[in-house]
């Protein structure tokens, strides 16, 4: 029996795994810094752009109490809300972060930003789209600031149905930043401001129009890279908390609002996604039934989904499968004649990117384009002649972002099992494909491929780890012997 390795020293591990991530940056060719004159248009434009509303020819909405929620440490914040109960519904304000006035068309900030595409996540750090000075100061939507915003206002019924929508450009100021599990904790203890106990009316409320629509919100717990006690990384795979879905519907609203404008106007640019192949449904549904977790014809695909215990193994496994169903997910830009099928089959509606241009380089042309559409002005000449550029410029950030993701996870998770070699691990068999096995370990949560493993999906297994590399992320795991 060969020798057991010892186990790395955390903080030697640590190194290993800041190196691999460096060497994987720069192997993928992501930016380092701005070029200057990216950075000094960035910090002229933070000083010059005005925040007075008459000055800046805004509406002024500051008396409204604002709020943000997001994933705690964030900077650079897109959006802010507030939201309120009426006799018959509510009225959602939701404003976004108004990232054109900070960003001259053509100028180097606009064209830096068409580079990237898209602001990149690592594990330890962050590639922005737009400097810091822009995207985490003068345009994020943080609290008791006055800041500018795109702000959709929509007068909902008691189904938090939409019957009336426009788009303003405007001031406001945020009052809080709230984290997810801060939102959460408030809302359960009853003790939240009146826009998050309103959340809790239109979150549920928008997920029964998703049912009716037929889209699906999969939940599938997500691995996240979390800073460790050691001063490393870890791994967390837990399920979303309920007002993480609940403030997705609010985006989700507003990017299907910004989908109806485009195609009313006949300009725009949309996300979509082709509804799943009927070959591909029916195998899905006979994987159900095979995993003792049948997919009835008389219910809809979203609600039985929903009705899964994310704790089941076969569970996990299904839902595994179905992230599979859905494919071929793209930017389709039109002037004219609207895509033969807007829709983006898994929200079961069209819909745009619209709400995060902090972030993603589409969503500015979507905000200027639906803003000129909802007040009846012509969409600006650059942003009309440039949408056919956009397609490809996202197709491309996506997968970067897509490389990136996926080699940070695996060194990640090679971090957590390295000096582990020898030592077996419960794990769960999500599906099988050309004989190999996608797996995950239910401690750490490390997702892998094993191959010769012979185990239908949904069962518990035992396995071996035979090595784990974390200059590459690449791990071996084989099945244990019978004790």
């Amino acid at each position: 029996m060969p020798a057991r390795r010892p186990r790395l020293a955390p903080d030697r591990a640590h190194d290993e795994l800041i190196d691999s991530l460096a060497r994987l940056r720069v192997d993928l060719g992501l930016p380092t810094a701005f070029p200057e004159e990216v950075d000094a248009a960035a910090a002229r434009a933070a000083r010059s752009v005005p925040t007075d509303p008459a000055l800046a020819g805004r509406d002024d909405l500051r008396d409204l109490e604002f709020l943000t929620i997001d994933p705690a440490g964030s900077t650079d914040l897109d959006q802010a809300m507030h939201l309120e109960r009426t006799a018959t519904g509510g009225i959602l304000h939701y404003a976004i972060a108004d990232v054109p006035a900070f960003v001259e068309p053509g100028g180097p900030v606009d064209a830096e930003a068409r580079l990237r595409g898209q602001t990149l996540y690592a594990a330890d750090r962050r590639i922005p789209l737009h400097p810091v000075v822009i995207s985490e100061d003068a345009a994020s939507l943080l609290p008791d600031r006055d800041r500018l915003a795109y702000v959709w206002r929509f007068e909902l019924d008691d189904g938090a149905r939409p019957v009336a929508t426009t788009l303003r450009r405007a001031v406001i100021r945020s009052r809080a930043q709230w984290t997810y599990t801060g939102a959460q904790v408030a809302i359960d203890a009853g003790a939240a401001p009146p826009t998050l106990q309103a959340l809790a009316w239109f979150g549920p409320q928008r997920l029964e129009r998703e049912a009716e629509r037929g889209g699906a919100s999969l939940n599938v717990p997500e691995a996240r890279v979390v800073p460790g006690d050691d001063g490393g990384y870890r791994l967390e795979r837990e399920a979303p908390l309920v007002v993480e879905d609940w403030n997705a519907q609010v985006s989700l609203l507003t990017g299907m609002a910004a989908a109806e404008l485009m195609l009313r106007g006949r300009v725009g640019i949309l996300r979509t996604m082709p509804a799943a192949e009927p070959d591909d449904v029916a195998a899905f549904r006979a994987q159900t039934v095979a995993l003792g977790l049948p997919w009835r014809l008389d219910v809809a695909y979203g609600d039985y989904l929903r009705a899964l215990d994310r704790h089941d193994p076969s569970a996990l496994a299904i839902l595994d499968a179905a992230t599979g169903l859905f494919r071929g997910a793209g930017y389709v830009a039109f002037d004219g004649e609207p895509p033969t099928d807007p829709v983006q089959s898994a929200i079961g509606a069209p819909y745009a990117h619209t709400t995060a241009p902090l972030r993603r380089l589409v969503d500015r042309w979507s905000l200027i384009v639906c803003e000129a559409i909802a007040n009846d002005r012509e969409v600006p000449g650059w942003a009309r002649e440039s949408l056919p550029s956009l397609p490809k410029i996202m197709g491309r950030s996506d997968a970067l972002a897509s490389r990136l993701e996926t080699g940070t996870l695996d060194r990640v998770e090679a971090a957590q099992l390295a000096g582990r070699e020898g030592r077996t691990f419960d794990a769960v068999v999500l599906g099988r494909r050309n004989g190999t096995a996608r797996v995950q370990l239910t401690d750490p949560p490390v997702a892998a491929r094993v191959e010769g493993l012979d185990a239908a999906a949904g069962t518990t297994v035992r396995l071996r780890l035979t090595s784990a590399d974390i200059a590459t992320g690449e791990i071996a795991l084989a099945p244990a012997p019978a004790p």
